[in-house]
């Protein structure tokens, strides 16, 4: 195959085209860039504020330092657990879901 045929530019513009349509097919659906800035109200895609995933909220605290009391205690149960800070201040202290009614349990004791 020579050069002189221009086979060698099918490739390149086979590239060029596929990613021209993906980035049609991306703006179309509304994914384009934001332009370096984070999201203003936290990560976007969860539509619930106060939605954690799989975790699930044991108990509420007031205080960060009682929420590190109660994740202590679970821990020592063996129920692993984390903490987060809600939109009012007050801390969540969350766990999964399988052990969430054991949580409770432990916490209101």
């Amino acid at each position: 195959m020579a050069t002189s045929d221009g086979w060698y530019l099918i490739g390149p513009l086979i590239a060029v085209g596929l990613v021209g349509f993906l980035g049609a097919v991306f703006w179309r659906m509304g994914l384009q860039p934001t332009g370096g800035e984070p999201p203003r109200d936290g990560l976007a895609i969860f539509e619930d504020r106060e939605d954690y995933g799989l975790l699930f909220p044991a108990a509420v605290a007031d205080d960060t330092e009682v929420a590190d009391e109660i994740r202590r205690l679970l821990g020592d149960a063996g129920i692993r657990a984390t903490t987060a800070t809600r939109r009012d201040g007050r801390v969540s202290v969350l766990v999964f879901s399988e052990e969430v009614e054991e949580a409770r349990r432990l916490v209101s004791s």
